[in-house]
């Protein structure tokens, strides 16, 4: 079960609440990077809320004997971030042991939206990837079309929490619990 969520406005019991409710993963999505925060995002949002509630719902999930639970965000391209800030924002991520992350172009939709600063070539999505990889995510999704719901990201997502599941039951079982 995957659950895309707000930040709750900060509130950590919020979010300890929904990590503990049985969840696979724990979905939140930054954005954009934490320059572009204030002209993106509702403004009683920001970038160092949404990674204390990425966050706190991991660690408050720390009991090994029972499923781990995964930690996923997605962000925009093509507002105007740079390289520089994109890398920064996975390290930040990561930094947060956040498992799975997500990079689609953003594409205005209505005329009351902010503008495409820029359309994002494919090899620029690659090369996220590519670096996401590196930097350890379990799964990187990036492309122009890709969205936080991206399918591929599900399958990978559900493959991995039913391996998970599986070793976390033999070890229980040859533990004699």
């Amino acid at each position: 079960v995957e659950c895309l969520v707000s930040d709750f406005r900060g509130d950590l019991d919020a979010v300890e609440t929904l990590a503990n409710s049985g969840l696979d993963v724990y979905a939140h999505n930054v954005e954009t990077v934490e320059r572009l925060q204030k002209f993106v995002r509702d403004p009683r949002a920001g970038y160092k809320q949404s990674l204390s509630t990425l966050e706190h719902a991991k660690k408050v999930k720390t009991n090994r004997t029972e499923r781990p639970l995964y930690t996923k965000t997605s962000l925009m391209l093509g507002l105007g971030e740079t390289d520089e800030e994109v890398i920064q924002t996975m390290k930040d991520l990561r930094d947060i042991d956040v498992d799975v992350v997500t990079f689609g172009q953003y594409l205005r939709p209505t005329e009351h939206h902010l503008s495409v600063v820029e359309y994002v070539r494919p090899e620029k999505f690659e090369y996220f990837q590519r670096v996401g990889e590196e930097l350890g995510f379990k799964y990187v999704a990036s492309g122009p079309m890709v969205r936080s719901s991206y399918k591929a990201g599900e399958f990978f997502l559900e493959h991995l929490i039913k391996k998970e599941r599986r070793m976390l039951e033999e070890e229980n079982k040859n533990n004699g619990e």
